[in-house]
């Protein structure tokens, strides 16, 4: 079902994007760069904060990436990431399969500048066995998403 909404984000915005689908699961940032063969900050993991205020955001991040306690409290304020099964209900997806496109209510998608080395990453694909390549500048255009810098340097 999860894998169907991404579909249909693509299809509806007329997107022509392969997405690929696995025979083992890649739902952890490490089983999806093996599977891959990439490294594993070229993953793009989206995590999901309820901020204090009440408002959900999903945070698009490369996969090796931790987020920085203070820049992520100076660009949103105090939050804590959602449950598991929170996740699912308000995203749409499952955990390991959770990705800004296709999601069950329209949600505001930030992508750290961490993913900017990359010419290409790789997302989840609304599965814990699917995925997309795709170049940061694209994912943001597709998703509308905002540029921060929450992550710790590396």
């Amino acid at each position: 079902m999860s894998l169907q909404s991404v579909k249909d984000f693509f299809s509806a915005r007329h997107i022509d994007i392969e997405i690929i689908e696995l025979p083992v699961s890649t739902a952890t940032v490490a089983l999806a760069a093996e599977a891959h063969g990439v490294e594993p900050g070229q993953i793009a993991k989206t995590l999901a904060f309820k901020l204090n205020d009440g408002r959900v955001v999903l945070v698009v991040a490369k996969g090796d990436a931790r987020i920085d306690n203070k820049k992520f409290k100076d660009a949103f304020g105090k939050g804590k990431m959602l449950g598991l099964d929170e996740v699912a209900e308000i995203t749409g997806h499952p955990v390991g399969g959770v990705c800004p496109f296709g999601l069950a209510s329209p949600l505001p998608v930030y992508l750290d500048v961490s993913l900017k080395i990359y010419k290409e990453v790789i997302p989840a694909a609304g599965s814990v066995n699917s995925a997309v390549r795709i170049s940061p500048e694209k994912m943001a255009d597709m998703t509308q998403a905002e540029w921060v810098d929450v992550c710790q340097s590396q």
